[in-house]
């Protein structure tokens, strides 16, 4: 057997095993971010504060009509 021959037979033999079998790679897979919560610090500074999060400053208590404890805005 020549080596043309062995390379054709192979060539062959795999167009025949997988004839049109292309599968395109799957695209990026977007996570959410996991949700967690951090347990409060000290206590609640008065009736009505809420332990909630913050966009900028992270996690702390706020009221709903007097805002932020510790004058986040």
């Amino acid at each position: 057997m020549t080596a043309r021959f062995v390379a054709c037979a192979l060539a062959l033999g795999s167009m025949l095993a997988l004839p049109g079998c292309v599968v395109a790679p799957p695209g990026p897979v977007y996570v959410d971010p996991p949700v967690y919560s951090v347990a409060p610090t000290y206590i609640s500074p008065g009736v009505g504060f809420v332990w909630s999060r913050h966009p900028r400053y992270g996690y702390g208590w706020h009221h709903p009509h007097r805002g932020w404890h510790r004058g986040w805005r």
